[in-house]
Parts: structure tokens; C-alpha cells; sequence
């Protein structure tokens, strides 16, 4: 992309009575908006928003032609429009179900990336082999199996791309067969049958509530041989059925060392783009995250669902106060009706515990410019881009639609990733302005710096830099940028969290409920 000039401010929508700082501007600055010049009267920072007209008291500041929250005084051109004068209002919002369904994009064909295609069709971008916990009591003895295959075991088998231990918190101490469990053992099934798996072991200890049998058969991961009509399923242990640690980790050596050939028997081949199943996560967001990466973000999913291809985008509390622009282009009442029935029960559930859904921009949130979840949310639903709204999933619900969905995660990064690659996403995408330097296995995670500044001091962890949109450069041209990485890195190509190793611990399972 040609260097442009340093853009100082930007006006995203005529209706807008704020501008955002694509850099600091300093008291005395004049800015031209709109073809009018602004005087700036106190410093502000780059993301951070400035008032370019009148805004009176209890009146809305607008950001995306939308209101973003209300001024508590009275703020005037060239003033900082911040948590000091700004508060959220959740006001009316016409939620219009299917009133502006977008047309079918305009089909891309002939788009491939090099994949594993598995039995039953579905597209691996990785070849790892999986060891899952079943419950947080035998999470020691699954890292000790996988450390056991590093890479001098490995050196044998250079399609796998490793042995990775799949460990959290619970499998016990919850309502058997409740929400939790049920969420629980979602999760793990999700993992277990991934296109990104080519083998798994499943260890557990042997007494938890989370019982091993209800994992495997409601989540069929039992299936029954045509030859003979036993049931047959994936290498299990129970802890205290082996004999305890010590034999129970050579025993799950011994397991994965057979599977290993035949994980190891697969090659990549061209894939439709069409496969693959992308999930969307902004983290760490500052003001330019609804400017730059997210919206560039939204571009890239665009294209890759005119290839036939599937984005998610998920944190429902980040979608709070913007979910009337997804309503309204949703493809189907029912769609619609799912997405305000997610936020509905948000509403119940943070009230559970005397938290508000406006307490979610965190305090770098605000320090990045982000003022209110009004805010954050208008940005964050960029990610989706523009196309109609096909579906929306529970969590690590497997998705099977194609197209535009939205998956019910928490807002928090790890939990919300892990239920997106549950429910089948096969690469990540990550935005992120403050630097969040998140990676996760199976799925390969690109990270989209916002801004020039930390994409500079953050280079060896982030993959794209979209402040390049604040020096110039369009929203198309980065996400036609992030489109053919997306591909790049299905077919192999190393992001930087996977250069690093990173992505073991960030497996997060979402915990609801009380801890019994």
C-alpha cells in the first residue's frame, strides 16, 4: 500500500458530533472537519473522541450515527468527550427484525487453500494430536502425557504439528446433566472431533460428575462398527481404574504412540475456501479498533462468505446496545428472535450477581478511548461486516451454517475463542489496539493491530497492521490484505502466537453456575 499522509482525525458518520483523534492532537491544534475547521481546546489522545459541535447536557454524543451514551455537562468543539462527561443510555432501539436484510453477496469463485480434509468432509488447517482432561483433577496427568511427545519424539511424524494437553477448571462440582455440564461436555466433544484433531485421548479421574460415559455417548463420540455392532470410540482412562499417576501417564504414552502413524498420514491437498470456518474476537480494544482492524475485519468476512465460507462473531456482551443493527439484517425472524433472547438472558445473568452490562469496556478499554459498551459494542459488530445474519448458536454449539452467524460467548477472550473452535472455527482472527498477544490451539489465531504505535512496539506479535487506515490507507485494502492471509495461513503459513508456542493455556472453558 502507497504511504499517505498522517490522517488527524476521523468523522465516521455526517450525523456524528464527534471526531476520533487518529493521533494526539494538542490544545490550540486546528483540525478540519467535514470542511470546517476545529480548534482543539484540551489534549487528546489518539482513539480518543473530541466534540466537533455543541453537545448539551442530556443530549446524545453520536458515533457511528448512533448514540454511543449521553453528556453529563455540557461539551463544547474541541473538548475531549470522555467517561469524565459521558455516560452509557440504553434508550429505545428499533430492532425491526429483517426490515434491512442485505441481498446474497456477489459469489467469489474458484478461491482454494491448501487443508487436510478429513473423514466426513470436513477441512483441518493443522494436524495436532489432542490429550483432554475430562476433568480438572486429572489435568496434571494430561500435560504429562503430551510432554512426553516433544520434539525429538516427534521428528518421526512431520505432519503433526503437536501434542497439545486440553486442561481447565471443572468436570465436577456442577448439576449433573445442568447447564454447566452440558456446556462442559459440548466443549470438550468439540474439541475432540475438530478437523484440526487428527487423534485424541480422553483421561479422566474416574469419580467426577462429569462422568466420562454421559461425555461419550451423548456427544457420540462412541459410534458403533458396521462389522461387528460393538461400539467403539477414542482411547479413554480413568485414573483410578489404571492405577493412579504414574501408570496412568504411561499408559496414555503408550495409547498416543499408536495413534501417531495414523495422525501422521495425511498431506495437505486444495481446499474451496469454502471450508473454513472463521472466528472473530476483538481484544484489548482501544478507540481505533471500530476504525481500523474491526471494520477491516468486516471486509475479510464479506469475502470469505462470498467464497461460501462461515464468520462468527460471539462476546454477546460486546454486542449489547448494537444488536438492532444485527436484527434488522437478520435473514429470518427466528435468527433474529435468538440474538434478543442471548441478550435478554445477559441481562438476567449479570443482574444474578449485581454487575451491568456497561461495566464491560475494562479499564484499557477506557484508557484506549472507549467510553461506554454502547460504544465498544458498535465497533466490535463490525467484525461481522455487512452481509444478513443466517443464524445464532449456543455456546460451543457446532455450527453448520454458512454465511454470517453469531455464537453466545462471554466478552472475555479465552473463554470466548475456546467456544468458537468448539463449535468448529478452524482459524482465528484476533484485533486488538491495546496488544493483546492471545494465541490458541488448534486453530491458528492472526492478530490485527489497530494502530501504528503498538503494532511497531508489539511487531513480534502482531501479523497485520491496520492503523495503516489512519495514515491513509482504505478499509478495503486491509481487509483484502487480511483476506489473503486468512488463506495463507489455513494452508500452513506460521502466525506469530504459533512462532511463540503460545495457545496451550488459553483453552478456557465458559463456567456458569454455582461451583457445588
Amino acid at each position: 500500500m502507497p504511504a499517505i499522509a498522517q490522517v488527524d482525525v476521523v468523522h465516521l458518520h455526517a450525523d456524528d458530533n464527534i471526531v476520533v483523534a487518529a493521533r494526539p492532537l494538542e490544545a490550540g491544534e486546528t483540525v478540519e472537519v467535514a470542511g470546517a475547521a476545529v480548534t482543539v481546546i484540551e489534549p487528546i489522545r489518539m482513539g480518543h473522541k473530541a466534540a466537533i459541535a455543541p453537545i448539551g447536557k442530556g443530549r446524545p454524543v453520536l458515533k457511528y450515527g448512533q448514540s454511543i451514551g449521553v453528556a453529563t455537562e455540557s461539551i463544547e468543539p474541541g473538548q475531549c468527550a470522555h467517561s469524565h462527561n459521558l455516560v452509557h443510555s440504553a434508550g429505545e432501539r428499533d430492532f425491526a427484525p429483517c426490515s434491512e436484510t442485505p441481498p446474497d453477496p456477489e459469489p467469489i469463485a474458484g478461491r482454494t487453500f491448501q487443508g487436510y480434509r478429513r473423514p466426513g468432509g470436513k477441512a483441518g488447517t493443522r494436524n495436532y494430536i489432542a490429550v483432554i482432561s475430562t476433568v480438572n483433577c486429572s489435568a496434571s496427568v494430561a500435560k504429562h502425557v503430551a510432554r512426553r511427545f516433544d520434539e525429538s519424539l516427534l521428528k518421526d511424524y512431520p505432519n503433526i504439528d503437536g501434542v497439545v494437553p486440553f486442561t481447565h477448571g471443572s468436570g465436577c462440582g456442577m448439576q449433573y446433566r445442568g447447564p454447566a455440564h452440558e456446556m462442559l461436555n459440548r466443549t470438550l466433544a468439540g474439541i475432540a472431533r475438530h478437523p484440526n484433531i487428527g487423534g485424541y485421548l480422553l483421561i479422566g479421574l474416574g469419580c467426577e460428575q462429569g462422568a466420562m460415559g454421559y461425555l461419550l455417548e451423548s456427544q457420540r463420540l462412541i459410534q458403533i462398527d458396521g462389522g461387528n455392532g460393538k461400539p467403539q470410540g477414542p482411547p479413554v482412562l480413568s485414573m483410578q481404574d489404571v492405577g493412579g499417576t504414574t501408570k496412568t501417564v504411561e499408559e496414555g504414552v503408550r495409547q498416543l504412540a499408536r495413534l501417531l502413524p495414523q495422525a501422521n498420514d495425511v498431506r495437505r491437498e486444495p481446499i474451496p475456501v469454502s471450508e473454513i470456518v472463521l472466528a472473530t474476537e476483538c481484544g484489548g480494544s482501544d478507540g481505533n479498533s471500530g476504525v481500523t482492524a474491526n471494520p477491516a475485519v468486516g471486509v475479510a468476512a464479506d469475502m470469505l462468505i462470498a467464497c461460501g465460507g462461515t464468520a462468527i462473531l460471539a462476546e454477546t456482551p460486546e454486542i449489547y446496545g448494537a444488536e438492532h443493527l444485527l436484527t434488522r439484517r437478520a435473514k429470518t425472524p427466528e435468527a433474529a428472535r435468538k440474538l434478543l433472547e442471548r441478550i435478554e438472558w445477559w441481562k438476567w445473568y449479570t443482574g444474578v450477581f449485581g454487575a451491568e452490562m456497561d461495566n464491560n469496556p475494562s479499564v484499557g478499554n477506557k484508557e484506549g478511548g472507549l467510553t461506554t459498551i454502547a460504544e465498544k459494542s458498535l465497533g466490535a459488530v463490525a467484525k461481522g461486516g455487512t452481509t444478513a445474519l443466517v443464524d445464532v448458536y449456543q455456546y460451543a454449539e457446532p455450527v453448520t451454517a454458512k454465511g454470517f452467524v453469531v455464537m453466545d460467548t462471554p466478552g472475555f477472550d479465552p473463554p470466548s475463542v475456546t467456544g468458537m473452535v468448539a463449535g468448529g472455527a478452524n482459524v482465528v482472527v484476533f484485533t486488538t489496539g491495546r496488544g493483546s498477544c492471545y494465541g490458541c490451539k488448534p486453530s491458528p489465531s492472526l492478530k490485527i493491530a489497530t494502530n501504528t504505535p503498538m503494532y511497531e512496539r508489539m511487531i513480534d506479535d502482531m501479523d497485520i497492521n491496520a492503523g495503516v487506515v489512519l495514515q491513509g490507507a482504505t478499509v478495503r485494502e486491509v481487509g483484502e490484505q487480511i483476506f489473503e492471509e486468512i488463506l495463507a495461513v489455513a494452508g500452513g503459513k506460521k502466525t506469530k502466537s504459533e512462532l511463540h508456542g503460545i495457545g496451550e493455556e488459553e483453552f478456557t472453558p465458559w463456567l456458569i453456575g454455582p461451583t457445588l
